[in-house]
């Protein structure tokens, strides 16, 4: 994993690239919706002219990169793209290497597991593992989270130097999610310091109602987050369940994933 995954840095412009640059906000933009959008509401959430949207649309349905409702007129990740992002997932080391404890992590509590990397100021879930109960967790793979309301987020927040993790907030964003996300950058940095005491991070409905989530960071030999995992379940599970076996177990699972990965 680059230095830049690690540390959120934005990245650098490369001269002679704007029109692939358009190319790739349009299909991030309708990967990252919740609500498939409409061409016309696409050009408004990558703030291009219609026209242009239209145009960069055609060529990437022409190519199967996205993919165009019939009745609502509604864009999706195309067939071409969820092929080469699940090659791409299949074949991540990191992934094949957290899989094992992944899947035991995920039997011992029946839980729905998260495995995440920092992209940019955002973690992107890698993997995910369902558990077998009737509530299910709405996210994906490929599914984009911000770092200050997520669990994920603020577990790797946690690992960052006081240097790098002040470039970070500098410039993070801190919308609101739900009505309980934390907003205020001091009241967030008293969480990344209650993270770092008790070794992983809580989301209380901060990303999404009646969903909580305990995080904890995977961290190489070298120091460095290799990335995260998460525990989700609803909230009335989480107010019921006593919170010291599923974070013994999350640190179990770390170390061994980050065994795997620097053996």
């Amino acid at each position: 994993m680059s230095k830049d995954a690690h540390e959120g840095s934005p990245r650098e412009e490369v001269p002679g690239t704007a029109a692939f640059s358009r190319f790739m906000r349009v299909l991030q933009a309708v990967c990252d919706s919740n609500n498939p959008p409409t061409k016309a509401r696409l050009a408004t959430l990558v703030d291009l002219p219609r026209p242009t949207v239209y145009r960069i649309v055609a060529a990437l349905k022409a190519e199967g990169m996205l993919t165009e409702s019939r009745g609502s007129g509604t864009l999706l990740p195309g067939p071409r793209l969820l092929s080469l992002a699940a090659r791409g997932w299949e074949r991540s080391d990191f992934r094949q290497a957290a899989q094992a404890p992944l899947t035991r992590l995920r039997d011992l509590l029946d839980e729905t597991i998260h495995l995440a990397i920092a992209s940019g100021d955002e973690m992107v879930y890698i993997d995910k593992l369902e558990s077998n109960r009737t509530v299910r967790m709405m996210s994906r793979i490929g599914t984009r989270v911000p770092l200050h309301s997520s669990s994920v987020g603020k577990a790797w927040l946690a690992t960052l130097d006081p240097e790098a993790l002040q470039a970070v907030l500098d410039r993070l964003p801190l919308p609101a999610r739900t009505r309980h996300t934390v907003t205020d950058r001091t009241a967030l940095e008293r969480q990344l310091q209650a993270t770092r005491e008790r070794g992983y991070s809580l989301d209380i409905q901060e990303n999404e109602d009646d969903i909580c989530c305990y995080g904890r960071a995977i961290v190489g030999r070298d120091g460095r987050p290799l990335g995260c995992i998460s525990v989700s379940m609803p909230r009335y599970r989480f107010e019921e369940t006593d919170a010291r076996p599923i974070t013994q177990a999350m640190a179990e699972c770390v170390r061994d994933i980050a065994r795997e990965c620097d053996g």
